[in-house]
């Protein structure tokens, strides 16, 4: 199997790396590509859904981004162990009628020695929002560098 750097052990510079490559992944919204960087059976809960291996994650991700449009995420680490990541985030997305929404959540990762998360549970709370209360600007695909991040927008 790949490695997928970092990997663990984590100190905080790496977890942090992790966070934006895991970040800029969800940004591709390209399931091929996110699906990469968990286990074969990498075991998930995301909100009420439980999920068990790479297909059904494929799956999920698929449905998720043809119901959440226009997606951008911003993550940020809180928290890293040895093989541990907590990571908490905001998302927006509009649906298709039109709806914006932001997504706030947290999220506990656990990886294998080759730096794939084997295990991902995700708590995530949609608020609905109007299209000027919307806070992340950017084209489509990975956030830019100069963008702020959760905590420089108050998030």
């Amino acid at each position: 199997m790949t490695a997928k750097p970092p990997v663990p052990p984590f100190d905080t510079e790496s977890a942090a790396r992790k966070v934006r490559l895991a970040e800029d992944a969800w940004n591709s919204r390209d399931p091929d590509r996110v699906v990469l960087a968990y286990t074969p059976d990498s075991r998930w809960r995301n909100r009420v859904e439980f999920l068990n291996g790479r297909d059904a994650i494929h799956a999920f991700l698929q449905r998720k981004w043809q119901r959440e449009l226009e997606y951008r995420l911003i993550k940020s680490l809180w928290a890293h162990a040895e093989d541990r990541i907590a990571v908490r985030f905001a998302y927006e997305y509009r649906d298709d009628a039109g709806q914006w929404y932001r997504a706030y959540g947290n999220e506990n990762w656990q990886f294998d020695a080759a730096g794939l998360m084997h295990t991902r549970l995700a708590s995530i709370n949609d608020c609905p929002i109007a299209p000027e209360e919307r806070l992340f600007f950017w084209p489509q695909g990975r956030r830019p560098d100069e963008h702020p991040g959760l905590a420089e927008l108050g998030l």
